[in-house]
């Protein structure tokens, strides 16, 4: 009885594994991810150097923002998001919540988890939102009078670093 088992489980063992030869032959038997194209002309790197870079030179760029106070536009994550957003059937851009999202793509496949959108947003903004930016609530425009205040009364960098 046991050896019966050995041999149908041998069987069909080289079953699936014939099974999987003849898969890979025909174009390779694990699905590699397919992410959309951006939409610009090239990409701020090669392809093949964002695909094995991508990370550290978004790490890199926060460094140099949120700590050195350097801006570049290069690397900024919401450039990325304008050219490789995803538009879903409705004709809006889908989130991150969404399996279609650019980035989920190749995350998911890769089961990486990451935080990016919790702090950025996952979609392009909104094109008319800037024409919306001359409203100003009272509490802004009070934040902008305490900001100008603030302004008249500091002294230049050069009278702080030369001591008057």
């Amino acid at each position: 009885m046991k050896r019966a088992t050995l041999i149908m489980l041998a069987a069909g063992l080289l079953i699936a594994a014939s099974a999987a030869f003849a898969e890979e032959a025909a174009g390779g038997r694990v699905p590699v991810p397919h992410p959309p194209k951006g939409k610009g002309t090239h990409c701020v790197a090669p392809i093949p150097f964002m695909r094995r870079y991508h990370m550290m030179m978004l790490y890199h760029h926060r460094k140099q923002y949120v700590h050195e106070g350097i801006t570049t536009k290069q690397y900024d994550i919401a450039r990325c998001v304008s050219c490789h957003a995803v538009k879903g059937p409705d004709g809006k851009y889908v989130t991150y919540a969404s399996p279609k999202h650019f980035c989920r793509s190749c995350h998911d496949y890769e089961a990486v988890k990451i935080d990016c959108f919790e702090c950025h947003n996952s979609v392009p903004p909104a094109a008319n939102k800037s024409a919306d930016a001359g409203t100003m609530t009272k509490e802004s425009e009070a934040d902008a009078a305490r900001l100008a205040d603030y302004l008249k009364n500091a002294k230049p960098a050069v009278e702080r670093e030369s001591g008057q």
